[in-house]
């Protein structure tokens, strides 16, 4: 019995010993009081990890420290602290912070959520080879212009008959990405392709439940067994999935000309390969597979869904939108990106769509190279800083009707289109998303062409508040919806 009672209190002191020195003696900024071990679980409300850290900006201001486990988190809220933390000192705040949904798969290998000289050359010989191919440029148009051809053909099938455009959107901006990476598209019947896709849907998923939302604040759950760990093996199967494509691509592959970003990988492998020190691997090609579809997945298919729902609620904009590309553009050929410098009240709309619809609401989460003085307060090399992203597109301080739709927040008095800095769709600083203009550009196309062939309605009216963007785990989608697109 003395024994028990001795083990207890010991267990009891090093239990306090830990949360003591986690909390106590640190000049971090201020937060709600960790509990020990727990940390700030008990202040998250169940599902709901973005509005809990919204509802604790509004206690704690711009800057505060949550504990997840024993470890602090940092988290960033608000135009100027977010712009001064990730554009302002960006080589200290650049670093990517820990997943722990997808951590243990290949931590070292990702070029999306990793660090380091390894990161460094693989991101950059990534997005140049993408960008010799044409990605992000003007000259990429075409291939997205056929794809939006592609998606109106999905369309008209529908003769006007109410339906769900989620999975002709995804399909084709995924198709669009496959272009570049494969050298072809994929057939929206092509069973492979609808596989590739499900497997990319349900790591997200399960990213997003419940299970992931508290594995990413209680780093403990990865000792616990349960629904959250199925990123890792769904994204296994992504992996042997991308094997047996590649695998095609080696058989026809030509070292005097390359065709596409697998050849140019497949290739530098070749080259390399007596070097035991090289990244470039058969292995690590999977990975950076992995992390190009996971960036790209469904961003721009999800904006577009947004958008549409917008302009079934409020069709007077639709109405504006399609002035401009009767005006500008006409009805005898495709927009192009040009097209846009003509058109004012397109623009506004565009970017209030991306910030109204705040799609990554926490951002990813980033991490300190080294020891950093912001704010008046201490933050030790390696600490995990969570900056709001959804905090700055609702700064009421930047904009007028932050929680509303409003394309003014994006047109002068004059009735031109107007920048924001706070306008951050795509992040800041190092961790900017590098395929900002190719989003854009695909946006654009996608959205102009299908108000320069159609006119939208639904049998429903919706409510602002089913207008709102819905948050599931760490991301904000369009409620579920059906609408006519009715031939012009």
């Amino acid at each position: 019995m003395i024994a028990v009672l001795i083990i207890l209190v010991s267990c009891c002191c090093f239990i306090f010993s830990t949360w003591y020195t986690m909390y106590k003696n640190r000049n971090l900024p201020p937060g709600p009081t960790p509990l020990p071990l727990i940390g700030n679980l008990l202040n998250i409300e169940r599902g709901a990890l973005v509005n809990s850290l919204m509802t604790l900006w509004k206690q704690f201001g711009p800057v505060y420290t949550l504990y997840f486990g024993s470890k602090p988190v940092i988290v960033i809220c608000g135009y100027e602290a977010f712009k001064e933390a990730l554009v302002d000192q960006n080589d200290a705040f650049g670093a990517r912070g820990e997943t722990p949904a997808l951590d243990p798969f290949a931590k070292s290998r990702r070029i999306i959520f990793t660090n380091g000289e390894r990161w460094k050359l693989m991101r950059t010989f990534t997005f140049k080879t993408l960008k010799d191919f044409g990605f992000g440029k003007k000259s990429f148009e075409g291939k997205i212009q056929e794809e939006t051809r592609c998606v109106m053909e999905e369309l008209r099938r529908s003769q006007g008959q109410p339906m769900n455009p989620a999975r002709c959107f995804s399909y084709a901006f995924v198709n669009v990405l496959c272009s570049v990476i494969f050298g072809e598209r994929f057939e929206y019947s092509d069973k492979r392709f609808s596989k590739l896709i499900g497997i990319v849907d349900d790591i997200f998923h399960t990213m997003c439940s419940i299970w992931g939302q508290i594995y990413s604040i209680f780093p403990a759950m990865k000792y616990i067994p349960g629904p959250h760990h199925k990123a890792v093996s769904v994204a296994k199967v992504f992996i042997v999935l991308m094997a047996e494509i590649v695998k095609s691509c080696q058989e026809t592959l030509d070292p005097e000309r390359p065709r596409h970003f697998v050849d140019c990988f497949l290739i530098r492998i070749e080259k390399e390969k007596n070097d035991p020190s090289s990244p470039f691997t058969s292995e690590n090609l999977l990975y950076v597979l992995h992390s190009l579809f996971m960036g790209a997945s469904d961003t721009v298919s999800t904006t577009l869904r947004h958008a549409l729902l917008i302009f079934l609620k409020y069709p007077d904009a639709e109405d504006k939108v399609r002035e401009e590309i009767d005006r500008v553009i006409g009805r005898d050929r495709l927009p192009r990106m040009d097209d846009r410098l003509n058109m004012p009240y397109t623009q506004a709309v565009m970017h209030e769509v991306q910030r109204f619809s705040d799609i990554a609401p926490l951002n990813g989460p980033h991490m300190v190279t080294k020891d950093v003085q912001f704010r008046g307060y201490f933050i030790p090399k390696g600490t995990n800083i969570y900056p709001l992203l959804c905090t700055v597109h609702r700064d009421p301080t930047q904009f007028a009707t932050p929680y509303k739709f409003n394309p003014n927040h994006f047109l002068d008095e004059k009735g031109q289109f107007k920048r924001n800095d706070a306008w951050m769709p795509f992040s800041a600083g190092k961790r900017m998303c590098p395929g900002e203009y190719m989003a854009r550009m695909e946006f654009f196309i996608a959205l102009t062409t299908i108000l320069q062939n159609f006119t939208l309605s639904s049998e429903k009216e919706f409510t602002e508040d089913e207008v709102a963007p819905k948050l599931a785990g760490f991301l904000n989608f369009p409620i579920q919806y059906e609408l006519s697109f009715i031939p012009r």
